[in-house]
């Protein structure tokens, strides 16, 4: 995920950015594993790494913020470990190619940012170490365990996350006081501030925009998941589809209902977030559901026009009560396979990760943090509570190398909803052939 790409540019945004957002092995440790202590910080014997290079690839363009954090980590590193760090910038349009050519052998990074849902592509290429003692040791043991997901494959954890980001429904407040809406809790309200939205800005707004683009499980994901519904578990090493349970089932209905119900245009089926965001930059949506990054991109789509004080985000509410759980995205810090001192890279990773400077990592970079009593402290902040409680019961999807193709390659999930949505299927059949879908793009070798 691309939450590196943040900037915070206001104070207003830098707040309403802070959107989100199985460990332990008894298998035979790694190099790296095997230096990870009790400790969270380096070890100040300086003189064990005097002279030695350590390279780190960061994800993104450089901004100053970004910049000055990364400046006073590799600051610190150096004075603790006597190395001297080699920061790279890599932008995001490169960062493949470059992962590519470092996985077959080329010059790689040392320790590398990685976003958390490229974890399972690259380990299955063979180019992260793992890094599983370094996540039970020291204070990056209380990272939570629900925050790993992705990171843990066959038992092993292949990067620690460093920040995160969740969703919420971004909506316009000014619309919401002038209609006299109140903020919803419940998704009968959502529904009902919804239809009134579209009842009095006009039937061409979508009162709650349907996301069926690249990005749509983040959307369907947070609905199935609340109602306890899961895409695919393993099971004795295969991958097993759960699209036809009831729970995924309900969840399912809920969001195709957006547009069956009339919340969002039919003919708009397969928009995605920068799609919606820029029609609702245009006065064209009521509320969708995203993260503080879009704030930005809408000042500028809008022309000026649709700024901070105009916005606030609420928790996506279940439709069986609560709130629904936010697809954990975020940015992890990993040892790349072929680093050429990996007791190095894991002192790095292990200062990078201890609660002072992944608490700066995340709050300095419009993110989430990942440690649960600097998390608890948002939740008596308005503009973040609402991130903090998705943040809370956050899932990832199958941690899979092949979960990109089912997602956005075949869109797998995308076309089972349009094809009930235009009543070509119903609903139970549509499901069950996406759930052979998944079911073979996930176990294909």
């Amino acid at each position: 995920m691309k939450f590196a790409r943040i900037a915070t540019t206001t104070a207003t945004t830098a707040a309403l950015a802070l959107g989100l957002a199985a460990c332990g092995s008894s298998e035979p440790t790694t190099p790296a594993q095997s230096n990870a202590d009790a400790s969270s910080a380096p070890s100040s014997g300086g003189a064990k790494f005097a002279g030695q290079t350590l390279t780190m690839w960061r994800l993104g363009d450089s901004n100053p913020a970004a910049q000055k954090y990364m400046d006073a980590l590799n600051a610190e590193f150096e004075k603790q470990s006597g190395a001297t760090v080699k920061l790279e910038w890599i932008s995001w349009p490169q960062v493949n190619d470059k992962f590519t050519a470092a996985a077959a052998g080329g010059a790689g990074p040392d320790v590398t940012e990685i976003g958390n849902d490229q974890v399972p592509l690259w380990q299955s290429q063979d180019a992260l170490e793992p890094v599983t003692d370094l996540a039970s040791a020291g204070e990056q043991a209380e990272i939570p365990k629900n925050l790993l997901g992705l990171e843990t494959i066959d038992d092993q954890v292949y990067a620690l996350p460093w920040g995160a980001g969740s969703r919420a429904v971004l909506y316009r407040k000014d619309w919401f006081k002038e209609l006299g809406i109140e903020v919803p809790k419940s998704w009968d309200e959502v529904v009902a501030a919804a239809k009134k939205i579209q009842e009095k800005k006009g039937k061409d707004v979508d009162g709650f925009a349907f996301n069926g683009g690249s990005d749509a499980n983040h959307l369907l994901g947070a609905l199935a998941w609340s109602e306890g519904g899961e895409y695919a578990v393993k099971e004795n090493g295969k991958w097993v589809g759960k699209l036809t349970d009831p729970a995924f089932k309900a969840g399912f209905a809920t969001y195709t209902s957006l547009v069956t119900d009339g919340l969002s245009s039919k003919s708009r089926l397969t928009q995605n977030t920068v799609d919606i965001r820029k029609r609702f930059a245009n006065n064209k949506v009521g509320m969708y559901l995203t993260a503080g990054w879009d704030l930005p991109g809408i000042e500028e789509d809008s022309n000026g026009k649709i700024k901070g004080d105009k916005l606030a985000f609420f928790p996506l509410p279940a439709k069986s009560g609560g709130e629904a759980p936010s697809f954990f995205g975020g940015n992890d810090i990993a040892i790349w396979k072929d680093a050429k001192n990996k007791e190095l890279a894991a002192e790095y990773i292990k200062l990078a990760t201890n609660k002072e400077w992944a608490g700066r990592y995340a709050t300095e970079g419009g993110l989430l943090p990942i440690y649960p009593e600097a998390l608890a402290k948002l939740s008596s902040d308005p503009a973040l509570a609402p991130f903090a409680a998705s943040f809370a019961k956050a899932k990832a999807f199958p941690a899979d190398p092949n979960w990109t193709e089912a997602n956005e390659t075949k869109a797998v999930l995308q076309n089972a909803a349009r094809s009930v949505i235009e009543g070509k299927a119903n609903p139970d059949d549509a499901l069950a052939k996406a759930n052979g879908e998944i079911e073979e793009i996930l176990n294909q070798q």
